[in-house]
């Protein structure tokens, strides 16, 4: 397979998933402390993960936890972040330019700022109150996720907290591998057809939402340089529909959380409208040893991943398309 270490994958979750304890004695510390709501800051990929998180965290607890676009903040603020709120963010260099003005000004308001930051010695790592550091941006939604568990179980909201992890930690990184190998031959057949689209829509709910956003921009149009556009499964209905036609591709993700049945309206529709769609179901991917009630949580997410890493490692290599190249992104000032 192109692109796939399966013993460096292993490692790399069970790495992950080895920061629990020190995650929960930096959310327990902060929960003894109080606080009054729950930000997560990002841009680009980091804020389709945030988005993710807090979609999580409505879904299954009354915890008031928020999306913070970073530009967004430090252009127009937001008087509801305070002293006592707790802010989540993450990066791989410790250097992107929006967030570190954005943590600069949060910094003022006294606020907790927790980074999961994978350069250690960086102007982000700095800055943050609290710095778990885990060199490999590919578990990003875990450690979000993580964060967001362990202040559900301290609200009350998570009794089978301890159950959950240990699956997770038994199960999770082989049944992972496992699903990326299913996914190999789909992924090499949706490129074959799609690589050289003039323009894709991708579309997504719930926690999938976040993983459409961030595919459609950071990875086809960021590193494969394809036009694409995401787009949510409950807005999709009302506009973008009317452009849909038989011959325009698009490609529906559906995962098992609460807004699962937003896409299933979605794929109940597209046979009717459209002679070029896909859907990725996550529940096509079974992971021995997870049970079923635990897969509408960070699961699916991982598992959409899996099936996507698989289309990008073909893409790169029949559109003969480093992934790492960029035209202008910190290629100069602007």
């Amino acid at each position: 397979m192109l692109k796939f270490n399966e013993q460096q994958q292993i490692e790399d979750i069970q790495g992950a998933l080895a920061l629990r304890p020190e995650v929960e004695k930096l959310v327990d510390g902060i929960c003894e402390r109080g606080y009054d709501a729950i930000y997560y800051l990002g841009i680009g990929g980091t804020y389709a993960s945030a988005m993710q998180a807090v979609t999580y965290i409505n879904g299954k607890s009354a915890l008031p936890a928020y999306v913070q676009h970073a530009a967004e903040y430090y252009t127009t603020g937001n008087r509801r972040l305070t002293k006592d709120s707790v802010v989540i963010l993450s990066s791989v260099t410790g250097t992107t330019e929006e967030v570190v003005k954005a943590v600069k000004e949060i910094k003022q308001t006294g606020a907790v700022l927790v980074g999961f930051i994978d350069t250690p010695d960086s102007i982000l790592a700095e800055l943050c109150d609290h710095v778990v550091s885990y060199p490999n941006p590919g578990t990003e939604q875990l450690k979000f996720f993580m964060a967001a568990d362990r202040f559900m179980k301290n609200s009350g909201d998570f009794e089978d907290y301890e159950e959950y992890y240990k699956e997770l930690d038994e199960h999770l990184a082989v049944g992972l591998v496992e699903a990326e190998k299913q996914a190999d031959a789909f992924g090499l057949k949706f490129v074959e057809k799609h690589r050289h689209d003039p323009m894709h829509y991708f579309i997504g709910a719930g926690n999938q939402w976040g993983a459409v956003y961030s595919y459609a921009m950071c990875y086809w149009e960021e590193q494969s340089w394809l036009r694409s556009k995401s787009i949510h499964a409950a807005e999709f209905l009302h506009g973008t529909l009317e452009v849909v036609d038989e011959t325009t591709p698009v490609t529906l993700f559906l995962g098992e959380d609460e807004q699962r049945p937003l896409a299933e309206r979605v794929a109940n529709l597209l046979p009717r409208i459209c002679g070029d769609y896909t859907f990725i179901d996550t529940k096509d991917y079974p992971v021995a040893g997870i049970s079923e009630k635990y897969r509408g949580r960070i699961l699916s997410p991982l598992l959409m991943h899996c099936v996507t890493q698989r289309i990008d490692a073909h893409i790169e290599k029949l559109n003969c398309h480093p992934l790492d190249i960029r035209r202008y992104y910190r290629q100069f000032d602007y």
